[in-house]
């Protein structure tokens, strides 16, 4: 596949149901996007129940991980947001199991659910992300808007669904922004505010295999594409086909690509960038590599748009799932081969 936005239904090959044997459908856990995930939870598992997979949902809060091999699990579908579902520790129990899971493995998942290390990367790989400063305290969040200007984006940075996210347009609003996002997150990331379109891009696949879906144009109400705006109103605007300026689509499925293979994101992700309105440059916000699934969420959004109805797509992506990379084969000698 390209990065092409033509797509048809043969453009994806989808696993048959009864060789996923028994699934999990991981929801809700103990993150602040508890009540986002129980949602997308819930349309997966529906979805791939439609479809004869035997799937079954599975609460990490009410359960011990341990439990999915003495239940029998064979296989995850991780719809899980935020901390203990997205950051690589859900993950790194799986691994230990040995039960397969969806989205990104261990390190990839750690790395992407902490917005700074994300932007550390891509900054070394020359990708443009907006200027920013890593603060401790009300005063650092001072000295950073001196120096980023206004508007100044401040947020938790571990946190996903702009929880904990406050947009600073004066410097008397920095101490209560660095207290709601420290409030969840010790390490508090602020940003510069860049001032154009907000569109996302869905990725499925791994490596030189991955596909950039369409791209997504986002216009929220007042441009506040905030939790509310996310989850609970009607009132926010998803356009798509985008309606970008010829090859300015193109551009930015090509640069996102680069930024999920750079962290090594497999299977499918989803990253969210903003367009400068002025120069029409584009910069990379963040990456998700557990995206929401519910009746609002993008990436069910795009891959309609590319043939991809929402139970074929859950049941794709299930088809992805797999392990870390396994231990090397031992020789006799107890040397790797």
């Amino acid at each position: 596949m390209t990065t092409s936005s033509t797509y048809n239904a043969q453009s994806w090959s989808l696993p048959n149901p009864l060789s996923m044997g028994k699934v999990a459908v991981l929801m809700g856990g103990q993150s602040a996007e508890r009540e986002i995930s129980l949602m997308s939870g819930t349309g997966v598992l529906a979805a791939l129940q439609s479809h004869g997979v035997d799937a079954h949902a599975f609460d990490p809060a009410a359960q011990d991980v341990s439990q999915l091999k003495s239940q029998g699990f064979e296989r995850c579908f991780i719809a899980l947001h935020g901390r203990f579902g997205e950051d690589g520790t859900v993950q790194g129990a799986l691994e230990l199991l040995g039960i397969p899971y969806t989205g990104a493995g261990v390190m990839a998942s750690s790395v992407a659910m902490d917005k700074v290390m994300t932007k550390r990367i891509w900054s070394a790989e020359g990708l443009p992300t907006p200027k920013w400063a890593l603060v401790d305290s009300e005063e650092a969040t001072m000295r950073a808007f001196d120096k980023l200007g206004t508007p100044m984006i401040v947020k938790p940075s571990r946190e996903g669904s702009t929880i904990g996210l406050t947009k600073v347009e004066d410097a008397s609003q920095c101490a209560q922004a660095y207290r709601v996002a420290a409030q969840l997150d010790p390490e508090v990331l602020c940003e510069q505010f860049i001032s154009g379109d907000e569109v996302t891009c869905p990725v499925l696949g791994t490596a030189e295999t991955a596909v950039a879906l369409p791209v997504i144009l986002i216009k929220a109400p007042d441009g506040n594409y905030d939790y509310n705006n996310k989850y609970f109103t009607d009132d926010t605007q998803y356009l798509v086909p985008c309606g970008l300026p010829d090859g300015e689509e193109i551009a930015i499925q090509e640069m996102i690509l680069k930024a999920y293979r750079t962290l090594g994101v497999r299977a499918w992700g989803r990253v969210d960038v903003m367009i400068d309105a002025a120069t029409r440059q584009p910069y990379l916000l963040e990456i998700n590599t557990s995206p929401g699934m519910t009746g609002h969420s993008l990436v069910p959004m795009s891959a309609a748009a590319a043939s991809l109805p929402y139970a074929d797509l859950c049941l794709f992506i299930l088809g992805q799932a797999g392990l870390d990379n396994t231990l090397p084969t031992k020789t006799a000698q107890g040397g790797a081969q």
